[in-house]
């Protein structure tokens, strides 16, 4: 009896930290960035930062990009974000966002939040939310 009742609480336990685990798996997170390091401050633009740091659902900085389209003339959001979409990035972080690039994430499916701090602080927070 005692095993029965030890059972009915571990799996569903175990079902609900496997379907999180899974979840957080598919989290890709963008830090539009000022440097290259965690303790780089966020960028105030979102879509002409110098590069973009992508960190895992656990919150591990998994790898550095130069933004390819910080220099452009023009459509540099809507570039920046269908860029990162092909990435797998399912939200960005930046101090702000243009409306194009808004509207691009959405159309990507992606999630979008403005925050100030260095990268790591940033991605702790929204992980936090999560």
């Amino acid at each position: 009896m005692e095993r029965i009742i030890f059972w009915s609480i571990v799996i569903p336990l175990l079902v609900s930290v496997m379907a999180y685990s899974a979840e957080m798996d598919k989290v890709k997170i963008a830090v539009a960035s000022s440097g290259k390091t965690v303790t780089a401050s966020v960028s105030d633009v979102a879509a002409r930062c110098p590069y973009y740091l992508i960190f895992d659902g656990a919150g591990k900085l998994r790898e550095v990009i130069d933004n390819p389209y910080k220099d452009v003339s023009g459509g540099a959001g809507p570039s920046a974000a269908d860029f990162l979409a092909q990435k797998g990035v399912t939200i960005v972080i930046a101090e702000t966002f243009g409306y194009k690039m808004i509207n691009a994430m959405k159309e990507n499916g992606m999630t979008y939040y403005e925050l100030e701090g260095s990268a790591e602080d940033v991605v702790k927070r929204v992980l936090k939310l999560k």
